[in-house]
């Protein structure tokens, strides 16, 4: 008898330990079900926080001071130094090299090349910026951006104007590999002219692609496309402000005497750590 009453005080935790897991979040506001058809769909989403790019590093904000800290010897008076507090952002480990650049030029050239060329042309780097007075640098002018060997070297000749139409393709690019990783889109390496994924198009519905399996639609019970209020979609990707970029050079978070201290009141000679030319790299100099 007393076994047939443990056996049922298990059962019933069970279905209590069941019913509580399915329990469905009301609102704190108004009591209604979150992410239920029948209580109106409104979505509440488990967010886990955003999906660090390709070759995006976290730059943890601070506060700093920019500027001009040494003697301004000659009076210019253009970079006083003031207090400047910076929000965390992301930026990548490494400049862009020509290998990155060869590969946005090739997309535009496979997806415009026929019937704008005009596009492909406009985005080439100019490789005349290796000629300067007094100098010779005619190897470079045909080989630096060309050849396999400069790789992995820093992309030279962009204005300003072609990188912000990289960012521009890096965005749709990456926002692409998401959706797909996540199966909502198939791979379509055809694409052609304006038949391409762009994440302002796709958010506004004016592109579909080609559609695996779509969210579901707790509003109508049927699916959706992807929107930028689920998290699963990227930012798009931009050129760090002045602030941004001066501050990411100090690289110093982790370093100050005071970890608990967002203020950043140091400075440093080199990229790495100490006072010489040689740094520290697995306990060796």
């Amino acid at each position: 008898m007393k076994s047939i009453l443990k056996l049922g005080l298990v059962l019933v935790a069970a279905v209590f330990l069941l019913t509580s897991c399915k329990r469905t979040e009301k609102s704190s506001t108004t009591g209604w079900n979150y992410n239920d058809t029948e209580w109106g769909g409104f979505e509440k989403h488990d967010y886990e926080g955003q999906v660090t790019g390709p070759n995006l590093v976290l730059i943890e904000g601070g506060t700093f001071s920019m500027g001009v800290t040494d003697q301004d010897v000659i009076f210019d008076w253009n970079a006083i130094p003031r207090r400047v507090t910076v929000s965390s952002f992301y930026m990548d480990e490494t400049e862009v090299s020509n290998v990155d650049y060869k590969e946005y030029l090739y997309w535009i050239d496979r997806v415009y090349g026929e019937s704008y060329p005009e596009v492909f042309k406009a985005a080439l780097p100019d490789t005349l910026v290796w000629r300067e007075e007094l100098s010779y640098n005619e190897p470079f002018v045909e080989t630096y951006f060309r050849h396999p060997s400069y790789d992995n070297y820093p992309v030279v000749g962009i204005n300003w104007v072609q990188a912000n139409e990289y960012c521009r393709w890096r965005t749709d690019r990456v926002n692409e590999m998401v959706l797909i990783e996540r199966g909502i889109l198939n791979p379509t390496p055809e694409q052609k002219d304006e038949d391409n994924f762009n994440t302002e198009a796709y958010l506004l519905g004016q592109y579909q692609g080609s559609v695996r399996k779509n969210l579901p639609d707790f509003k109508t019970g049927g699916e959706r496309a992807v929107k930028f209020e689920d998290g699963i979609m990227l930012p798009a990707y931009r050129l760090p402000t002045e602030a941004e970029w001066e501050y990411a050079a100090l690289a110093l978070i982790g370093n100050q005497a005071n970890q608990g201290d967002e203020r950043i009141s140091d400075r440093r000679i080199y990229p790495w750590n100490g006072t010489t030319v040689r740094y520290e790299k697995r306990d060796k100099y």
